[in-house]
């Protein structure tokens, strides 16, 4: 076996095995396999993105003939995806993530000069390198130190975003490029800006349905899309009301359109195949498992709301409190906010006097899904009722609550004077010594005083009195 064959075939096979012999020999804390796997899958992206910066500048040069992946032996890309997406989650979960990242930096000064002569060094790669561990290095062994201690929920689902974004929409038809050679990215580039801006935007809409559920994962499941991090309770809000798969049914449709627009039949079929495999391994997994973790919430959740075919009404469970949209009577704009949402037929909605919420004094527009999970305020209060009109309302309520968007447009709103103000509450406490250590208290706005505890949602018993007298309810049905 000469050098050249050497190097690429303990580039691939020394980090395989090290990987192997640590996941098998070394005791590991709980989730650190799922964790280890989403290393690995933000490497492969990344990993390609930063060949294609390094063809560009010129870091370093691969002398190999054969089995080349954009200029880059596959032995060694892989193998180089194990070392920075496995070994190190593997091998160093409890060191700080500064010694890890110094530790394979250390580590690359010695191999890449070694891995001669197929890799072929410039007077610059240390540039590549640095490059190379902030976009791939780092990034993976966060979103793998974060899975593993259950930390940083709302980061963690940006990287399942752009993890999945940058699989499906550039890995995927990098890999068909390579196997089936055509035009590459040249459908895209080259074709007039007006159609390539009108393609790119239809993308963007059908990718908002998969990025919001994962939003809604993160925000009222307290969860992730991957089977071994799944929400702790069963997701019903959002474009779940809609549609029990917008994930997936997002997944399929951006791919088959992806394809489209590259013209590239192979990435189109890559779509169908997700849909394909959704609609039949993956349901059957996935609904035993919802079965067992969820029961009859979940089965009567699907017999309303299907996975493929959306309601055009939003569906909700019988069981739970309807939301609450806490809506100023004494601020005019908010009082528009109140009628606008009554005259466009919102249900399973009450809208309350911000003035009469039990516990605050509230400064803008808030929404109280009622499930103990966080409010929403502002723009992102007045984006959560749109869910409560119809399917179209609740996709512009998911567009507008994106992050980034949703900031926005609060700046925006808050430049052109619709900024916070203090709302006082109408309600007021008693003093305490008239109550029982773990009672719930305050005035109903007609001046009855009413404490205790409702043992069945946990809401005070003040609470339903202000509401009797104040809150609207837009429709239960």
């Amino acid at each position: 076996m000469g050098r050249l064959a050497a190097v690429r075939f303990m580039g691939l096979y020394v980090p395989v095995i090290a990987a192997f012999l640590l996941a098998f020999l070394r005791p590991h804390r709980k989730r650190i396999f799922p964790a280890s796997l989403l290393g690995f899958v933000w490497t492969l992206p990344s990993l390609l993105a930063v060949q294609l910066l390094n063809l560009h500048f010129g870091w370093w040069r691969f002398n190999a003939l054969g089995g080349l992946f954009r200029g880059m032996p596959v032995d060694l890309y892989l193998g180089w995806a194990v070392l920075w997406g496995i070994i190190p989650i593997l091998s160093f979960d409890e060191i700080g993530i500064a010694w890890v990242s110094a530790t394979f930096f250390g580590i690359d000064l010695i191999l890449m000069p070694a891995c001669s002569p197929v890799v072929a060094l410039s007077h610059r790669w240390l540039i590549g390198e640095c490059v190379a561990m902030g976009l791939i290095l780092v990034p993976a062994q966060l979103f793998a130190r974060w899975t593993i201690n259950d930390t940083h929920l709302k980061a963690r689902a940006v990287l399942h975003v752009l993890a999945a974004g940058g699989v499906f929409l550039f890995l995927i038809p990098e890999v068909v490029f390579a196997v089936r050679p055509g035009h590459r990215w040249d459908a895209l580039l080259f074709e007039p800006a007006w159609l390539r801006n009108l393609e790119l935007q239809a993308i963007a809409l059908l990718g908002v349905v998969g990025v919001s559920a994962v939003q809604e994962f993160a925000q009222r499941g307290n969860g992730t899309p991957i089977p071994y991090d799944p929400p702790k309770q069963l997701v019903v809000s959002g474009l779940y009301r809609y549609i029990s798969n917008p994930m997936q049914l997002s997944c399929a449709l951006v791919m088959t359109a992806w394809g489209c627009v590259l013209r590239n039949p192979w990435v189109a079929a890559a779509g169908i195949m997700s849909f394909l495999y959704s609609l039949g391994l993956a349901a059957w997994d996935e609904g035993e498992d919802m079965r067992v973790r969820f029961g009859k919430p979940w089965e009567e959740y699907r017999n309303n709301v299907k996975a493929w075919r959306p309601r055009l009404t939003p569906w909700h469970a019988p069981d739970r409190p309807l939301a609450r949209l806490y809506v100023a009577e004494t601020c005019g704009p908010c009082s528009e906010v109140r009628r606008w949402f009554e005259s466009h037929g919102a249900v399973l909605l009450h809208v309350v006097a911000a003035e009469d919420h039990p516990t605050r004094d509230l400064q803008r527009i808030t929404y109280d899904p009622m499930d103990g999970t966080d409010v929403d305020e502002g723009v992102a209060a007045f984006a959560r009722g749109l869910e409560h009109i119809n399917l179209g309302s609740a996709l512009a309520g998911a567009c507008l609550r994106l992050p980034g968007i949703k900031h926005l447009v609060q700046i925006l709103l808050d430049g052109s004077g619709l900024g916070p103000r203090s709302i006082p509450r109408r309600s007021h406490k008693l003093p305490s010594a008239a109550l029982g250590p773990s009672c719930s208290l305050g005035t109903a706005p007609d001046g009855q005083s009413i404490h205790g505890a409702d043992p069945k949602g946990g809401q005070s018993l003040t609470y339903k009195t202000a509401l009797a007298s104040s809150a609207k309810p837009i429709a239960r049905t």
